[in-house]
């Protein structure tokens, strides 16, 4: 008969939602793998069984963070015109970055801000997760070239990388202690110049 493990003793969910959180708060770096077994209330072999190394359970964070707090990212890019999807990723970036009781910013920009050399294949993964959000943008806005919704002359490149610029921009601002109301008065300052078809 096939010897089975323990059961855990943890919601592992709940206790990815508790590193999600501290990895948002302190950066990647930031967060030891001592702070995370204190806040998720667990021990370094129940993270290591549950989730890998403290590089993979970051991994897993992100996916969580990308799936909650970020997930107002993927119905945007469905939405009918360019100006509605980055009207939705901006002023839903300014929401998602300054929500009470959340830590503020962005996981994915946050940590990726002060990485040293041991921390490279995470930073590395960080700004593959970015560029592709920067292409899925560059093919959003060439299809609303295509249905006429965006002139022919516009770069849908470097309109999916300024819209980035802006969201990372508000981002950083957020962390800082910018307010709410500043950011979406930012928000509409950079879209007033969105180009029109």
């Amino acid at each position: 008969m096939a010897k089975t493990g323990r059961p855990r003793s943890f919601d592992t969910d709940e206790a990815l939602d508790v590193a999600m959180r501290l990895f948002w708060a302190e950066g990647y770096e930031g967060a030891s793998l001592a702070a995370l077994t204190e806040a998720m209330g667990i021990n370094r072999r129940s993270i290591y069984a549950a989730y890998g190394n403290k590089e993979e359970l970051f991994r897993k964070a992100v996916d969580r963070y990308i799936e909650g707090p970020g997930a107002f990212v993927a119905p945007a890019l469905e939405l009918p015109t360019s100006r509605q999807v980055a009207e939705a990723l901006l002023h839903g970036t300014v929401d998602a970055n300054t929500t009470p009781g959340r830590p503020r910013g962005c996981l994915l920009v946050q940590s990726a801000l002060a990485c040293g050399p041991e921390s490279e294949p995470v930073r590395l993964d960080l700004a593959d997760r970015r560029e592709a959000a920067v292409e899925t943008l560059r093919a959003r806005f060439a299809r609303a070239q295509a249905d006429g919704d965006l002139p022919p002359a516009v770069d849908a490149d470097s309109l999916a990388r300024y819209l980035t610029v802006v969201a990372h921009g508000i981002s950083v601002q957020a962390a800082g202690g910018a307010s709410r109301e500043d950011l979406h008065r930012a928000a509409d300052q950079a879209l007033s110049m969105w180009p029109s078809a």
